[in-house]
């Protein structure tokens, strides 16, 4: 997993924000597919990378929030971004509590299991079009190429989940087993 001081790095090179706009990187458009930062995470790390001197503050909000700060990314944190997106990342690990219950969907009723693959199609391609909509948004070759590849992923796995739904249907129960 990246270090969370990273993924606020990233997305300072990117321009100066604050605490709340980081948040909203990683909740909607290419961030939000392969990384999830929350405030709980992400405060902790500014706070970080304040003391060690990574960003600085930039100003402070407008009179409407005179506490909202603005962070900018130094010479010193734009250097530790670039040495920690320089290693080979670890490999990719899939982490899905979806996965985990079709794994075991044998034990659950067909209709509780057509309806959880019903809703993950759903809900692919409500992702499947925020991404479309991102995809006019950015502007650059990179943050066009990750969209790209989120938008084949998760198309592939609407397609996938679509066609072969069947093959689970065929192996979960048909009443669901009462616990004795």
């Amino acid at each position: 997993m990246i270090d969370v001081r990273v993924l606020c790095l990233g997305v300072l090179s990117r321009g100066d924000a604050s605490g709340y706009e980081i948040r909203k990187a990683f909740e909607s458009g290419p961030l939000s597919l392969f990384s999830d930062a929350g405030f709980g995470s992400i405060y902790p790390a500014l706070r970080r990378l304040l003391e060690d001197g990574m960003i600085v503050l930039a100003g402070k909000g407008s009179d409407a929030r005179p506490d909202k700060k603005i962070y900018r990314i130094t010479p010193q944190g734009r250097n530790y971004l670039l040495q920690a997106i320089s290693r080979s990342p670890a490999p990719d690990k899939l982490r899905s509590e979806f996965m985990f219950t079709l794994f075991f969907s044998h034990l659950l009723p067909a209709r509780q299991v057509d309806r959880l693959v019903a809703e993950r199609i759903d809900d692919l391609r409500e992702t499947i079009q925020e991404l479309e909509r991102c995809d006019a948004e950015h502007s650059g070759p990179a943050e066009k190429f990750v969209n790209g590849l989120g938008l084949a992923i998760h198309r592939a796995a609407a397609a996938y989940l679509d066609e072969h739904r069947h093959e689970l249907a065929a192996v979960t129960r048909l009443e669901p087993k009462v616990a004795e």
